[in-house]
């Protein structure tokens, strides 16, 4: 039933948009694709398919066809005429739709994103649907992948109040932040699942300074739903914690193990030893430099999952990342590049080999995996975080199976270039060297090694207006994945329609 009236908001949305933004008339942007998938071993390689929302198959896709179209809010203002509508405008909208078919084996439509946005005053949104989202800081391009939310699966369902930029916008210190409350799909172990999200970010340094100094933290819960699939130790009555007091205590995220009014009869002995819900998410720190030609984008996010960060029991375990952007002007008769990113992640300690509240050690974290949702911190069975946290059902067949992921102690070494050649061919490279360890619960025999890379140019068609053609080659090479090449090619377009900017 909440899931009806959030779709119902949709239309609510829309309808106060239009009646208070005053012209409404704007261009609706458009982005078609038709491609390719090729592989030697019939999988697509790993650096094909990873942080692209879901919308790769597994399988190597004979074709895949792409339709995206949205409008998006008002321009800056650029005359003095902007600027007074711009003032005069309370309320700004707009919205966005994708679909992708994918053909092969077998068919399949997705809708990775089908959204609708509206932007209150200078710095309030609400948008409802479903909609593309990378959480934390970090380089959005080339990266391995955000740990907590990384555009590594299909978008789902969500309402979200957020602010999405820094405010006060000139100020010594800025903040940003969301709360968001979305829904996974029904076919799961534990059917209804609910997520609670939400995140607050800081700057310190107004926007003009060359250096800045960034901050936050991220907060990400499964909640709720139903199962018979567990024991009554686990959950009571085939119900996990869905009433209000419930969601006020996964927003909170209190631990249940000192309170004495709980009711037993609705409360699993798993919960009052946890919390309610499975949590995870990460506090980020990072800093921006911003030179004459270049600038310097650093940062870390730190893991947390059972309280061990907290106790500094996990602090080896996080995402580091240092960018360089070449700010110079493109050189349209040469070679250039643009950006360089090198990436440190590292999950393998997770408080240590030991979870013991008498002897205070927190380790054990098992990153993603959970006793209660079994399916893990995933979506349609793709991770949700980083890529590098593997389900079980993408390595060898010959490696140790467990929960969702059998992989969730890791060290990658990640390495991203982007450039361009001759103001005409632009690439971007992905390469990255991973050390696989398994679990605590199922460990590896041995340490299991993988490389995986991906390089990707396109080229605008001179002959064809507004045609862009590419083309990626991936490789996978190592004992994690079957070693695969594989080709991506394809063409798309790019557009607007006609609209009243006013």
């Amino acid at each position: 039933m909440i899931r009806l009236h959030v779709i119902r908001i949709i239309p609510f949305l829309l309808a106060l948009a239009f009646n208070c933004s005053g012209q409404t008339t704007k261009p609706v942007r458009y982005r078609s694709e038709i491609g390719s998938y090729f592989a030697t071993s019939g999988e697509t390689p790993f650096w094909l398919r990873a942080n692209q929302y879901g919308i790769v198959p597994q399988e190597a896709a004979l074709m895949t066809l792409r339709h995206a179209m949205r409008v998006d809010y008002h321009d800056a203002p650029k005359t003095k005429l902007d600027s007074l509508r711009a003032a005069n405008r309370r309320i700004d909208w707009g919205w966005g739709a994708e679909a992708v078919l994918n053909a092969g084996y077998s068919y399949k439509l997705l809708i990775p994103e089908a959204y609708v946005k509206v932007k209150f005053g200078k710095g309030l949104e609400v948008w409802a649907g479903r909609r593309r989202e990378i959480i934390g800081l970090v380089d959005s391009t080339l990266t391995s992948g955000s740990y907590a939310w990384s555009g590594n699966a299909l978008p789902m369902l969500k309402i979200q109040l957020s602010v999405p930029d820094y405010l006060p916008r000139n100020s010594l210190f800025g903040f940003k932040g969301f709360y968001a409350h979305g829904w996974f799909e029904e076919d799961r172990f534990v059917k209804n699942t609910l997520l609670h999200q939400k995140a607050l970010y800081g700057r310190f340094g107004k926007p003009h300074w060359r250096l800045k100094l960034y901050g936050g933290i991220n907060h990400q819960v499964m909640w709720g739903g139903n199962t018979e699939r567990l024991p009554g130790s686990v959950i009571k009555n085939n119900q996990l914690p869905n009433r209000f007091s419930d969601y006020i205590d996964v927003v909170t995220a209190v631990s249940l193990g000192n309170r004495t009014n709980l009711d037993t009869n609705r409360i699993s002995a798993f919960d009052r030893e946890n919390r309610i819900g499975n949590h995870l998410g990460t506090v980020d720190l990072g800093f921006e430099y911003i030179g004459r030609t270049f600038s310097i984008f650093a940062y870390r996010q730190n893991i947390y999952e059972t309280g061990s960060l907290f106790h500094l029991d996990n602090i080896r375990d996080g995402l580091n990342g240092l960018r360089i952007r070449n700010l110079r002007p493109i050189n349209p008769d040469g070679f250039q590049i643009q950006a360089v990113l090198i990436e440190y992640l590292f999950t393998e300690n997770q408080g240590g080999a030991i979870f013991s509240d008498e002897l205070h050690l927190h380790g054990r974290n098992n990153y993603f995996n959970h006793s209660q949702y079994q399916d893990g911190w995933s979506r349609l069975g793709q991770t949700m975080g980083t890529p590098f946290i593997t389900p079980s059902g993408d390595s060898r067949t010959d490696l140790p199976r467990y929960g969702f992921t059998n992989n969730n102690r890791v060290a990658v070494m990640h390495i991203g270039l982007s450039g361009q050649v001759m103001d005409f061919f632009r690439f971007q490279v992905k390469a990255s060297y991973s050390e696989n360890l398994g679990t605590y619960e199922k460990p590896f025999d041995h340490p299991v090694h993988q490389f995986s890379s991906v390089m990707s140019v396109s080229a605008p068609l001179s002959i064809l207006h507004g045609i862009t053609a590419n083309a990626s080659v991936a490789t996978d090479i190592g004992d994690l994945f079957y070693n695969s090449l594989g080709f991506y090619v394809g063409i798309r377009k790019e557009g607007q329609s006609r609209g009243n900017r006013r």
